[in-house]
């Protein structure tokens, strides 16, 4: 069930120059939150109306907070990285549809800005977590993912740090394989990767990124075509996904 409510920021600061690291305090919302679920924070200043979605990177329902990593990119985003300790925002959430978590072994991918909502993920899979991330240069939060106990490989456009090339590159490099893949980041990278996962035979769900405006599903701004027997329809990211299965999506 969504909430609305003023979170009071708890601490926020930077993971590196421009991907922020911000925790707040939203109790309904921490409640009812999920892995692989977002929430949509409100500018409140006046001049920029629409909210922003933003992924949950991890929930703490003992202390009623979620931790949101986002990168800033734009009025928005830059508002919310000036926030300082207690100030209030206003958020909506959770919202969407996240993972459905099994068993077995995993394989958790994420690429840019779609990695802090395996954090929370990966801290609620039990067995066997293999991560595999990608970056354009340098990472982020790779630490944090070897504390749950992952092994984790990196993938790097420029080379600065562990496989030079992308995730899917690297996963056929390492062979890697296992019961499911839960993945997050951009569109290209989920179709290839759904590629991959079909000629292993891996169940893959795939966190799709589009732009959003309500993030409701009133204004069907975040569609996406999901296979509907011989055809297709469309379906709303905010509402129906984020999370699809990705034999079901339309690349």
């Amino acid at each position: 069930m969504k909430s609305v409510e003023m979170a009071k920021v708890l601490s926020i600061g930077f993971l590196n120059d421009s991907i922020c690291d911000l925790k707040i305090l939203c109790p309904k919302i921490a409640k009812e939150a999920k892995a692989g679920q977002f929430v949509e924070v409100y500018p409140d200043n006046g001049e920029n109306l629409l909210s922003r979605p933003i992924s949950i990177c991890e929930i703490d329902k003992e202390v009623g907070s979620i931790r949101l990593v986002f990168q800033v990119v734009g009025k928005g985003t830059k508002l919310f990285s000036r926030l300082k300790v207690n100030d209030e925002i206003r958020v909506l959430g959770p919202c969407g549809n996240g993972y459905n978590l099994k068993g077995g072994k995993s394989v958790l991918v994420g690429g840019g800005i779609g990695v802090p909502p395996l954090i929370e993920t990966c801290k609620q899979l039990e067995g066997e977590k293999i991560v595999v991330l990608g970056f354009r240069s340098g990472s982020f939060l790779v630490d944090e993912f070897e504390k749950l106990g992952a092994k984790v490989y990196v993938a790097t456009d420029d080379g600065s740090v562990g496989f030079k090339g992308n995730v899917v590159e690297l996963l056929k490099s390492e062979n890697i394989v296992g019961d499911n893949i839960y993945s997050c980041g951009p569109k290209v990278m989920l179709k290839f990767l759904s590629m991959y996962a079909q000629e292993k035979n891996i169940d893959c769900q795939v966190s799709m990124e589009e732009r959003m405006a309500c993030g409701i599903g009133a204004c069907v701004g975040c569609v996406v075509q999901i296979k509907d027997g011989d055809g297709w329809v469309y379906k709303k990211v905010c509402k129906d996904g984020p999370v699809f299965d990705s034999k079901e999506v339309c690349w």
